[in-house]
C-alpha cells in the first residue's frame, strides 16, 4: 500500500479520535483590562496559591502587574515563572514544574502567547503528577491521571486560540518538537483582555488574525462529524475576522474590533479542538519550519493555493459560509457563492499587504517538503487527500504566487 492510499484510508480517523478527547469548557470573561479580575476568580475557586506563567517580554512590559495586584488584593499567594521562550523545551517545563511545587501552587495562571499557554498546560500536568516524568507529557496523547491543575488562561495575542486548545508543542531534550494532546486538561477560565492586544505591531495583528481565520475555515471544511454549535462558532470566527481585521488596519486602537478579533481567535481554538485543521496548516507548518517563516505569514501564503485546489469537494460549505457572511444574493448558485467567498479572502489578504509568492521555497527542497507535508497531514481530517504530485503543484503556486 502506498503512503497516499494509507493516508486516504485513515483520513477521517483523526476527526473520530479527537471527538473522544475531553474538551475543556471554561468560563469566559471579556473586556478591556479584565485580567485584573484574576484575584476574584481565584478566590471564588478556593485557590490557595498560584503560579503565574509568562515570558520575559511580557514581564518586562509590566503586563503581569494587574494580575499580581489582583491576587494581592484577594490575599492569594503567588509566584511568577517567566522563563518561557518562543520554543519551550522540556528543561524549561521541568523548571516550571519545580516552581509550581515550590510555591505549593494549586492553580496555574498563564499570561502570554501560544508558547506560554502550551508551556502552562504541561506545567499544570507535571505539577499535578510529580511522580510522573515530565517527558511522559511529550507523547502524542498524554493522559493526566485525575486531570491537570486548574488553569486560568489570558492570551496576549488574537490568533492561536491556545487558551482553549488541548494541544501543546514542546521540544524534547534533543531539540525535537513534539505535538501533544493533553487528555485531562482542566481550563477553568479564559480571560480575553484586549488591553493586551491594542499596542501590538501591525504585522502581529495581521498574522495572528490570518491564523485565526484559517482555524475557522479549515474547521468548516474538515471531514469530521458535524456539530451545529461547532459549525456556528467556526462560521462566526471567519465572519469576525473578515469584518474586523480591515478595521484594525485603518484604526489599530478600535476597541470593539480588537474584542471581536479576540473572540474570533477563541472560536478558532474551538475549531482546532473539535474539527481539526487541514492542508493549509500542513503546508504552512512545513514551509514555515524549513524556511523560518512566521506561522501567520506562512498560513497567508498557503491559504488560497490550498483552498483553490480542493474546490471540487469544498464549494458547498464555502457557499454556505459566504451566505452566513452576507456575501451572496438569493440567486447565487453554490459555485458562484463559493467563488465570492474565495474572492473575499483574496481581498482581505491584499488589504493586509501580504505578498502572494514565496521565492524562498527552493525546487531542490520539494522532496523534503512533500515528505513533511505528508507526515503533518496525517494529523488532520482534510476534505480530500492530496497526491504527492498535487502537493508539488500547490508548492509551485505558493512559490510563484499564481
Amino acid at each position: 500500500m502506498t503512503f497516499y492510499h494509507f493516508r486516504q484510508r485513515i483520513r477521517r480517523l483523526p476527526g473520530i479520535v479527537i471527538r473522544e478527547v475531553p474538551i475543556p469548557v471554561p468560563a469566559v470573561t471579556e473586556g478591556f483590562g479584565s485580567r485584573e479580575k484574576v484575584g476574584d476568580i481565584c478566590a471564588e475557586m478556593g485557590v490557595t496559591s498560584v503560579l503565574v506563567v509568562t515570558d520575559r517580554t511580557i514581564r518586562g512590559l509590566g503586563f503581569h502587574e494587574k494580575v499580581t495586584e489582583s491576587l494581592e488584593r484577594r490575599s492569594v499567594p503567588f509566584a511568577i515563572f517567566s522563563d518561557i521562550d518562543s520554543e519551550p523545551s522540556v528543561e524549561i517545563i521541568r523548571a516550571g514544574v519545580e516552581a509550581a511545587k515550590a510555591c505549593g501552587a494549586d492553580c496555574i495562571v498563564t499570561l502570554g502567547g501560544g508558547s506560554v499557554m502550551d508551556s502552562g498546560k504541561i506545567i499544570a500536568a507535571g505539577a499535578k503528577t510529580p511522580e510522573i516524568n515530565v517527558a511522559h507529557y511529550l507523547h502524542k496523547f498524554a493522559v493526566v491521571p485525575g486531570n491537570t491543575l486548574p488553569m486560568i488562561n489570558i492570551p496576549t495575542t488574537a490568533g492561536t486560540g491556545a487558551e482553549l486548545t488541548v494541544g501543546a508543542v514542546v521540544k524534547n531534550s534533543q531539540g525535537e518538537k513534539h505535538s501533544t494532546v493533553v487528555i485531562g486538561l482542566d481550563i477553568e477560565h479564559v480571560i480575553l483582555d484586549i488591553e493586551l492586544t491594542v499596542g501590538a505591531p501591525e504585522g502581529v495583528t495581521v498574522w495572528c488574525g490570518i491564523d485565526a481565520l484559517s482555524h475557522g475555515l479549515e474547521g468548516l471544511l474538515s471531514d469530521t462529524v458535524e456539530d451545529r454549535d461547532d459549525i456556528h462558532k467556526s462560521r462566526e470566527c471567519v465572519k469576525l475576522v473578515l469584518e474586523n481585521l480591515p478595521v484594525l488596519l485603518k484604526d489599530p486602537g478600535n476597541i470593539e474590533a480588537r474584542q471581536n478579533m479576540s473572540l474570533a481567535a477563541h472560536y478558532g481554538g474551538n475549531a482546532i479542538n473539535r474539527q481539526l485543521a487541514g492542508y493549509i496548516h500542513a503546508f504552512a507548518h512545513s514551509i514555515g519550519g524549513l524556511y523560518h517563516i512566521p506561522h501567520g505569514h506562512a498560513i497567508a501564503l498557503c491559504m488560497l493555493p490550498v483552498l483553490e485546489h480542493q474546490t471540487d469537494v469544498s464549494m458547498e460549505p464555502l457557499a454556505e459560509l459566504a451566505a452566513y457572511c452576507g456575501l451572496t444574493t438569493p440567486d447565487d448558485s453554490p459555485g458562484k457563492a463559493g467563488e465570492k467567498m474565495l474572492g473575499a479572502l483574496r481581498e482581505l489578504l491584499d488589504a493586509c499587504g501580504l505578498e502572494r509568492c514565496c521565492p524562498a521555497i527552493l525546487r531542490e527542497d520539494y522532496e523534503e517538503l512533500v515528505r513533511l507535508i505528508d507526515a503533518d497531514s496525517i494529523n488532520y481530517s482534510a476534505p480530500k487527500t492530496f497526491t504527492d504530485e498535487e502537493i508539488v503543484t500547490i508548492l509551485d503556486r505558493i512559490r510563484e504566487g499564481v
